[in-house]
């Protein structure tokens, strides 16, 4: 309760139509697979609703063939009551690679300028210096940027680490900061010292929680974290919550309520997205999320399931599949030796990669690649730990060891991909020739606009015909239209059934 006797105010941010399937849907929910649903969570009176990020942006271009700023256009035509949300990867955006001042600047117009209204970026390494100029950037823009801070388990991810980063953070000028836990590494012992230490660093500002269920405990994490200040909760429609996804909102919000707490949710509209999203996942063959099992090796390796899961097919593809336990094991090695990076893209990708090259080549560490060996000259930022000196050498190659803000190595990218790549029929196609090569550009643009036609986007009556015509046993069938019942009967003078 508050001072005045109501119940605090929990609010919730819907991640259904971004986070979550990239977490069980490999990221392949379609602009019109959303058709139905995002005007439905539009009412149900969520804090935002979170659209794009890196993975979503980069699946829409390469593999959907989807312009992603399109995407952004559509969808903001059919949510008009709540804020969209854009996540970027701070300097990095939707890619792994340094983008210079220029580039993340235009970004952020043309993220407010195609209809969203919130931009969450963070670093993988929460090093501020890589967020200072997308924040102000944004902030130019007229977004409201609520800045990421990223959670870890190591030896120096403590409480006082977390503190001093988000000290940073506010010194920004952001208007909200977010925990962001991508491997759902929280537990209750550690909510309980990290949470007040993290609501005093923010001051008044408002505080999220983003956390993973890959270890089945957000949602009674997020409990907690609520009854020692965090503001917002990001959680999922039931179909496409749990797992490597996030707790699902039509409990949380009823958990919320039964510890005294109103989130301002409306669950009729969101439980009919839930039925949608269900058959949507039945007639595209896609999984529902469901509760991970507890797996302590978790907290070691600390990897995403579907890194996991897609190693797995390729160790299998090769006959190595029986060698995951150890390069799960050896990746927990790496990251200690390269200083504890977090365990979010692009290091995942990178402490996984070594690892693989040090269990399956001759000797550990004989191949390093580029990527790695630019995180340990600091070409990325601030590196949290130290490097294990006895592999320091072979990683670094005895390179000096960069101290400046990355952003500041990089010139301005803009004049020359005008020059070497224009001209450009909009900045959103200026931006996409800055992140890809020009056969993706171009194979993206000969794909055409969005198609919007879905059997999810269709009306009752023809999703009613469509599924009764996939019933072998129903031979025929009649309806009722404006009060008179159809009284057809077959060539053969039978009455339908």
């Amino acid at each position: 309760m508050d001072q005045a006797g109501a119940p605090r105010r929990v609010g919730l941010v819907d991640v259904t139509l971004r986070d979550a399937h990239q977490c069980l849907w490999a990221t392949r929910m379609t602009t019109a697979m959303m058709a139905t649903i995002a005007p439905l969570l539009d009412r149900a009176g969520f804090a935002a609703i979170d659209l794009v990020g890196g993975a979503v942006f980069d699946v829409c271009v390469r593999f959907l063939r989807e312009d992603p700023w399109e995407r952004m256009r559509i969808v903001s035509g059919w949510v008009r009551e709540t804020p969209l949300m854009v996540m970027t990867r701070g300097q990095s955006l939707f890619t792994f690679a340094f983008f210079p001042d220029d580039v993340v600047a235009l970004t952020a117009q043309r993220i407010a300028a195609n209809g969203c209204r919130i931009a969450t970026p963070y670093d993988a390494l929460n090093d501020m210096r890589n967020l200072a100029v997308p924040v102000a950037a944004s902030k130019r823009a007229g977004l409201t940027v609520v800045g990421g801070v990223v959670y870890s388990l190591s030896p120096v991810h403590t409480d006082d680490y977390y503190e001093r980063k988000i000290r940073e953070l506010v010194a920004l000028g952001v208007d909200g900061v977010y925990l962001k836990d991508p491997s759902g590494l929280l537990t209750p012992e550690r909510i309980a010292t990290l949470i007040p230490r993290v609501r005093a660093a923010c001051g008044a500002l408002p505080l999220h929680l983003h956390s993973h269920c890959l270890t089945g405990l957000a949602p009674a994490n997020a409990l907690r974290a609520a009854e020692l200040g965090v503001d917002l909760i990001h959680t999922a429609t039931s179909p496409l919550a749990e797992g490597a996804s996030h707790p699902a909102t039509e409990r949380m919000a009823a958990n919320l309520a039964r510890r005294g707490f109103a989130t301002g949710i409306d669950l009729a509209p969101v439980a009919e997205a839930a039925e949608r999203l269900r058959y949507l996942a039945r007639t595209e063959g896609r999984p529902l999320g469901a509760i991970a099992p507890f797996d302590a090796f978790h907290y070691e390796h600390q990897m995403p399931g579907g890194m996991i899961s897609n190693l797995r097919a390729q160790l299998a593809g090769l006959g190595l599949a029986a060698r995951l336990p150890e390069i799960l094991e050896e990746a927990a090695r790496v990251r200690a030796e390269l200083g504890y990076p977090i365990i979010v893209s692009p290091f995942a990708q990178f402490v996984m990669t070594q690892a693989v090259l040090n269990v399956l080549g001759a000797e550990r560490y004989a191949t390093v690649p580029d990527e790695v060996r630019a995180y340990a000259l600091g070409r990325y930022g601030e590196i949290a730990g130290a490097l294990d000196p006895a592999v320091a050498d072979r990683i670094t190659r005895g390179g000096e060891p960069v101290r400046a803000r990355p952003g500041d190595l990089l010139a301005p990218g803009l004049p020359r991909l005008r020059a070497e790549r224009g001209p450009f029929a909009s900045e959103d196609d200026l931006l996409l020739a800055a992140f890809y090569a020009e056969a993706e550009v171009r194979a993206l643009k000969a794909a055409g606009p969005i198609d919007l036609r879905h059997p999810l986007a269709a009306t009752p009556l023809a999703t009613l015909v469509r599924e009764i015509a996939r019933r072998p046993d129903i031979r025929s069938f009649h309806f009722t239209e404006r009060g008179t019942v159809g009284n057809k009967r077959g060539e053969d003078g039978s009455r339908p059934r």
